[in-house]
């Protein structure tokens, strides 16, 4: 049996569709909604392309993609003709190299979050050639709601009720008076990160650059509002994908016998299924209870699916689930592609068992190491005795 890396290897860059990333199952292939929303038909293409080409798994991740998983070198060109012809991709390998733009996902067509969104997508070519990993959050709604979601750059609503431009890892950004005067900033921005030495740091967050002097941290962003609940919603319903996957059997059977006209994807796990009827049948598969413990844990796929994984997660999430009081990171190994945040407890694999740290990240010293499932369950038994 071939032997897991201790270490993982970071590649530094996020796989697209145009340049797919080799994994344990084959070939991951992201897809990347325009405005962060896929029409009916356009959903049940990628349900089509992923049974046909993939594996049939879709993933939808924490920076709202959508990715196929299990794809090969022989079906990948084919793949790639059917997602071009549906819109779901960009025609060329250079279009899709710009940066991540992320919105908020309860826009509405002509307000601030899309007007500001319209305007930066038309200016992209007039940014920089950026990092591989950096991000752009258009969030200009009365409260902001992707504050913990990763971005370099926000747009974002101030405390006062004023568009402002924030770099990400400063607590207070810039004001402006428009969505154009927004990009222009954001765009200037850009170019200030790449010419005071932000390509080396990778991330604007890791960038400790002094601000321009045209570019004043004085306001603070509003408090942070509520993401959309699973259930009803007034343009449809939000439904949750279990550990943020689902078969594309399950997401075609939610929209191709229901009034869905269109699925708007979140970086919270959930889509919300625009046009669908009130109080629609529940599908088996997906997640309807704002309570479910699987929407709050945070897992990596694993080890067969992934290369560097040397223990498989997403079986003992499922078992761990509701178990944990708190938050639950389960991770394949040191690498934590599932989340960068700190849980109540975490697992980190390696060399086929896992690590156990408690109020921590992946890279924080474990408290037990070398655990099987069964000594993880044995410790929560040991936990729940405790508190009796």
């Amino acid at each position: 049996m071939m032997t897991k890396p201790t270490r993982p290897r970071i590649k530094g860059w996020c796989p697209g569709a145009w340049r797919p990333m080799a994994t344990g199952d084959g070939m991951l292939v992201r897809v990347r909604p325009a405005l962060g929303q896929l029409s009916r038909d356009q959903m049940l293409a990628l349900c089509e392309a992923a049974e046909t080409f993939g594996s049939g798994l879709i993933e939808l991740t924490s920076r709202a993609n959508l990715q196929l998983r299990g794809v090969t070198e022989t079906t990948w060109p084919r793949l790639m003709a059917s997602l071009i012809e549906h819109g779901l991709v960009e025609p060329s390998a250079e279009l899709e190299r710009g940066p991540q733009c992320l919105l908020a996902p309860e826009w509405r067509p002509g307000d601030a979050t899309h007007e500001t969104a319209r305007m930066l997508l038309s200016r992209l070519d007039e940014l920089p050639a950026l990092p591989a990993k950096m991000g752009i959050a258009i969030d200009v709604g009365e409260a902001p709601v992707l504050q913990t979601t990763s971005a370099d750059f926000r747009i974002e609503r101030s405390a006062s009720g004023s568009l402002l431009v924030r770099a990400d890892g400063r607590a207070l950004g810039t004001p402006v008076g428009s969505p154009a005067a927004a990009v222009d900033h954001l765009i200037r921005m850009a170019h200030w990160f790449i010419a005071s030495g932000g390509g080396q740091a990778g991330r604007m967050r890791r960038h400790q650059a002094p601000l321009p002097s045209w570019a004043p941290a004085s306001d603070s962003p509003a408090e942070s509002g509520p993401r959309p609940a699973l259930g009803d919603h007034a343009r449809g319903r939000v439904v949750g994908l279990p550990f943020g996957r689902a078969p594309a059997s399950v997401l075609r059977a939610a929209i191709e016998t229901t009034t869905v006209t269109a699925v708007r994807v979140t970086p919270w796990r959930r889509l919300l299924l625009e046009g669908a009827e009130r109080q629609a049948t529940i599908v088996p598969g997906l997640l309807n209870d704002e309570r479910d413990p699987r929407l709050a844990t945070d897992v990596c796929p694993g080890a067969p699916y992934c290369e560097q994984a040397s223990v498989e997660t997403l079986g003992i999430a499922e078992r761990l689930s509701g178990r944990v009081e708190g938050s639950l990171h389960v991770s394949g190994c040191a690498k934590s592609c599932a989340s960068q945040r700190r849980a109540d407890m975490c697992l980190v694999g390696r060399a086929g068992r896992f690590d156990l740290i408690i109020a921590g990240r992946t890279d924080a010293t474990p408290v037990a190491s070398g655990l099987s499932e069964a000594d993880l369950l044995d410790y929560l038994e040991r936990i729940d005795a405790s508190r009796l």
